[in-house]
């Protein structure tokens, strides 16, 4: 534990004012048995056995039990609420002092681990930064404010133990993903360039970080220039399966001419529906839906605008037009298994994020869960997969307090943790609620779950009895 960690005596003291509500109500929810009406029905509770509710119930599940707000063993805080059994310890707050001498950089976003040498784990984490200073050695565009940074910690300790800055002059690092040859892939939200601003380079585009140093700072131009999400690599193939933050976004494969050399090139392509041309897979389906599937090509993956516009939706334009399905922004991406699993963020009937699974063995498409209600999950944005099989969902809706969900791959869905983060200048002078910000860069290890909440830019090591759910 760092400097500041609190004395266990002041981790034990109950957390109060802001938090009170929690801790009053939480007696209610358990006297149900621990389960919340407005989870009820997404967990398949019959109606019966559903407990009234009220806004200001503490959110439980039938697995974790409800949650309470947690003392951060860094800094004593009350910054988490979480099931009985829970702990966790943050770390990499913007403007922390990194090993390297600079500071923490902020919109902390995408994250994995992407390399373990015994119990030292090796993350790398998107910063969601657009304009503004470079904040690494390795830069590609000096205009441009966004990169990586690598942090270590150990599994057995428990235990932050450094970080540095490993790419910048990118913009908007919103995810990426974990390579299965020790690196990060690192994604570009934003097509801004030279057709829009002469003296920008052009962005769009994926950036590989090796676990140990620097980046090389050079776009991999084959897997295409879109407003990339996330990235998944199936490990047995090397193909890359990406997904598009736009409201009209495909769902994308990248085929590379070599394993592990994604600098050499490949082939790009986009999800179609077998059979049928230019599905809208957002329109709302029932739960299990299944779908064949194919895949078109993209001629010219470097296009990033349709013709006579500057949408940034080149490639999806090509892909629709050999009749390319449709998703309401893809976000989150996640290999577990042989599977393929992503998120629609706005997808579905309410408008309010899907989540679907890809089975590249048998060529299917599967929806898992679409949200029902925003009571139920509002917009589902990053994903990870536990080494328990469970989905872990981060939350970026318009709750007062967002929540971390978990669902199972039968499309039972639980609340596991809610953003508790009310600063009063406490840490690098930060104030502020930021309760409704998102969860960002989920990702397990072993007994550890990494995850960041955005703004104003925290990371989190959490760990517990995972053994009481599915996670």
């Amino acid at each position: 534990m760092d400097r500041q960690q609190q004395s266990t005596d002041d981790l034990q003291r109950p957390c109060s004012g802001l938090n009170r509500r929690h801790l009053l109500l939480g007696a209610a929810g358990l006297a149900f048995g621990g389960l919340v009406s407005r989870y009820a029905i997404a967990s398949g509770l019959p109606p019966g056995d559903r407990p009234d509710s009220t806004p200001e119930e503490p959110p439980a599940s039938a697995f974790y039990g409800s949650l309470r707000p947690v003392r951060d063993e860094t800094t004593g805080l009350c910054l988490l609420a979480l099931p009985p059994g829970f702990r966790y310890l943050s770390f990499g707050w913007t403007g922390d002092r990194m090993s390297d001498g600079r500071p923490t950089p902020g919109l902390h976003d995408g994250m994995a681990v992407v390399a373990a040498d015994g119990d030292t784990l090796t993350l790398i984490r998107n910063h969601e930064l657009s304009a503004g200073e470079p904040f690494a050695s390795v830069v590609y565009d000096p205009l441009a404010g966004g990169g990586t940074t690598t942090l270590t910690f150990d599994a057995r300790r428990g235990q932050w133990l450094e970080s540095f800055a490993s790419l910048s002059g990118t913009t908007t690092n919103c995810a990426g993903g974990p390579t299965p040859w020790g690196s990060w892939l690192s994604c570009e939200e934003n097509t801004t360039g030279p057709e829009l601003d002469p003296a920008l380079k052009t962005h769009g585009w994926v950036f590989e970080v090796p676990a140990s140093g620097q980046a090389s700072a050079e776009p991999l131009r084959a897997m295409g220039r879109f407003k990339h999400e996330a990235v998944a690599v199936d490990p047995a193939t090397g193909i890359c399966y990406l997904t598009e933050d736009q409201l009209s976004s495909g769902f994308y494969r990248f085929l590379p001419v070599q394993y592990g050399r994604l600098d050499r090139g490949g082939r790009l392509q986009m999800l179609r529906v077998t059979h049928a041309d230019n599905i809208d897979l957002s329109a709302g389906y029932p739960n299990d839906t299944r779908w064949s599937v194919s895949w078109v090509d993209i001629d010219d993956p470097e296009q990033v605008h349709a013709p006579g516009t500057r949408n940034g939706q080149g490639v999806f334009a090509q892909g629709w037009a050999r009749g390319g399905a449709r998703l309401a922004r893809g976000e989150g991406c996640w290999h577990d298994s042989g599977l393929i699993y992503f998120t629609a963020t706005t997808g579905g009937a309410a408008g309010l994020g899907q989540v679907f699974e890809y089975d590249p063995a048998r060529e299917q498409l599967r929806l898992v869960f679409e949200s029902p209600g925003a009571a139920v999950l509002d917009a589902p944005d990053n994903i990870a997969v536990s080494p328990r099989g469970g989905i872990v969902l981060c939350e970026d809706g318009a709750r007062q307090r967002m929540l971390l969900h978990g669902l199972t791959r039968a499309g039972e869905i639980f609340p596991f943790a809610e953003n508790n983060v009310v600063l009063q200048g406490e840490r690098n002078g930060l104030i502020g609620n930021f309760t409704q910000r998102e969860w960002c860069g989920a990702c397990f290890y072993g007994e550890w779950l990494f995850v960041n909440i955005q703004t104003p830019g925290i990371t989190f090591a959490i760990t517990g009895d995972w053994d009481n759910g599915p996670l």
